[in-house]
Protein backbone atom coordinates (compact mmCIF):
# COMPACT_ATOMS: atom_id res chain seq x y z
CA UNK A 1 0.00 0.00 0.00
CA UNK A 2 1.33 3.57 -0.65
CA UNK A 3 2.26 6.67 2.17
CA UNK A 4 2.58 9.65 1.83
CA UNK A 5 6.45 8.88 1.45
CA UNK A 6 6.64 5.62 -0.47
CA UNK A 7 4.49 4.36 -3.76
CA UNK A 8 3.83 0.75 -5.25
CA UNK A 9 5.03 0.15 -8.71
CA UNK A 10 5.86 -2.71 -10.98
CA UNK A 11 9.20 -3.67 -11.10
CA UNK A 12 9.30 -2.85 -14.88
CA UNK A 13 9.30 0.77 -13.88
CA UNK A 14 12.12 0.58 -12.34
CA UNK A 15 14.28 -1.89 -14.09
CA UNK A 16 14.34 -4.07 -17.33
CA UNK A 17 14.99 -7.61 -17.89
CA UNK A 18 16.65 -10.23 -20.26
CA UNK A 19 15.94 -14.09 -19.87
CA UNK A 20 17.73 -16.79 -21.11
CA UNK A 21 17.49 -21.06 -20.54
CA UNK A 22 19.42 -24.43 -20.81
CA UNK A 23 17.50 -27.21 -20.04
CA UNK A 24 14.60 -26.80 -17.49
CA UNK A 25 16.72 -23.97 -15.80
CA UNK A 26 15.87 -20.38 -16.54
CA UNK A 27 18.26 -17.64 -15.64
CA UNK A 28 17.11 -14.10 -15.63
CA UNK A 29 18.62 -11.05 -15.22
CA UNK A 30 17.25 -7.54 -13.88
CA UNK A 31 18.81 -4.28 -14.51
CA UNK A 32 18.04 -1.03 -12.92
CA UNK A 33 16.97 1.78 -15.27
CA UNK A 34 19.03 4.13 -12.81
CA UNK A 35 21.64 3.26 -10.27
CA UNK A 36 20.10 5.24 -7.42
CA UNK A 37 17.26 2.80 -7.84
CA UNK A 38 19.44 -0.41 -7.31
CA UNK A 39 19.70 -0.38 -3.74
CA UNK A 40 16.19 -1.09 -3.58
CA UNK A 41 15.69 -3.35 -5.49
CA UNK A 42 18.91 -5.45 -3.87
CA UNK A 43 16.53 -4.94 -0.42
CA UNK A 44 13.15 -6.11 -2.20
CA UNK A 45 14.52 -9.17 -5.05
CA UNK A 46 15.44 -11.77 -2.56
CA UNK A 47 15.22 -15.42 -3.95
CA UNK A 48 12.05 -16.01 -1.41
CA UNK A 49 10.19 -13.54 -3.00
CA UNK A 50 11.15 -14.43 -6.34
CA UNK A 51 10.25 -17.52 -5.66
CA UNK A 52 6.75 -16.77 -4.34
CA UNK A 53 6.42 -15.16 -7.82
CA UNK A 54 6.77 -18.14 -9.44
CA UNK A 55 5.23 -20.27 -7.25
CA UNK A 56 3.26 -21.91 -10.29
CA UNK A 57 5.73 -23.01 -11.92
CA UNK A 58 7.07 -24.71 -8.29
CA UNK A 59 11.09 -23.83 -9.03
CA UNK A 60 13.03 -26.14 -7.09
CA UNK A 61 15.67 -23.98 -6.36
CA UNK A 62 16.31 -19.79 -6.91
CA UNK A 63 19.70 -18.56 -6.99
CA UNK A 64 20.45 -14.58 -6.79
CA UNK A 65 23.54 -13.18 -7.91
CA UNK A 66 24.38 -9.43 -7.65
CA UNK A 67 26.41 -7.87 -9.77
CA UNK A 68 26.95 -4.41 -8.69
CA UNK A 69 28.72 -2.74 -11.01
CA UNK A 70 26.34 -3.15 -13.48
CA UNK A 71 23.37 -2.21 -11.09
CA UNK A 72 21.84 -5.45 -12.08
CA UNK A 73 21.26 -9.34 -10.07
CA UNK A 74 21.07 -12.70 -12.11
CA UNK A 75 18.21 -15.16 -11.03
CA UNK A 76 18.44 -18.92 -11.97
CA UNK A 77 15.36 -20.84 -11.44
CA UNK A 78 15.85 -24.51 -11.81
CA UNK A 79 13.22 -26.54 -12.93
CA UNK A 80 11.01 -23.85 -14.38
CA UNK A 81 10.36 -24.95 -18.01
CA UNK A 82 8.63 -28.26 -17.89
CA UNK A 83 11.80 -30.32 -18.35
CA UNK A 84 12.72 -27.78 -21.10
CA UNK A 85 12.58 -27.43 -24.98
CA UNK A 86 13.15 -31.04 -26.17
CA UNK A 87 10.33 -32.11 -23.22
CA UNK A 88 7.88 -29.54 -22.39
CA UNK A 89 4.33 -29.04 -23.92
CA UNK A 90 4.54 -26.01 -22.66
CA UNK A 91 4.27 -23.48 -25.33
CA UNK A 92 7.17 -20.89 -24.00
CA UNK A 93 9.16 -24.06 -23.53
CA UNK A 94 12.37 -21.76 -23.71
CA UNK A 95 11.10 -19.43 -20.90
CA UNK A 96 11.75 -15.99 -22.93
CA UNK A 97 8.40 -14.69 -21.24
CA UNK A 98 9.50 -14.93 -17.99
CA UNK A 99 11.21 -12.06 -17.33
CA UNK A 100 7.70 -10.36 -18.44
CA UNK A 101 6.30 -12.33 -15.15
CA UNK A 102 9.26 -11.08 -12.73
CA UNK A 103 8.65 -7.57 -14.16
CA UNK A 104 5.38 -7.44 -12.68
CA UNK A 105 6.18 -7.88 -8.98
CA UNK A 106 5.06 -4.65 -7.02
CA UNK A 107 8.24 -2.94 -5.49
CA UNK A 108 8.34 0.03 -3.12
CA UNK A 109 10.18 3.72 -4.06
CA UNK A 110 10.44 6.11 -1.98
CA UNK A 111 8.39 9.20 -3.78
CA UNK A 112 11.93 11.30 -3.99
CA UNK A 113 13.10 8.99 -6.92
CA UNK A 114 9.71 8.69 -8.67
CA UNK A 115 11.39 10.48 -11.02
CA UNK A 116 14.02 8.05 -12.13
CA UNK A 117 11.18 5.51 -13.27
CA UNK A 118 10.13 4.32 -16.54
CA UNK A 119 6.78 4.84 -17.92
CA UNK A 120 3.56 5.80 -16.17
Amino acid sequence: MSTPDMIDVPLYRAAHGRTGDKGDRSNISVIAWHAELYPLLVEQLTPERVAAQFQHRAPSQVQRFVLPKLHAMNFVLDAVLDGGVNDALNLDAHGKALSFLLLDMPIRVPRALEPLLAGP
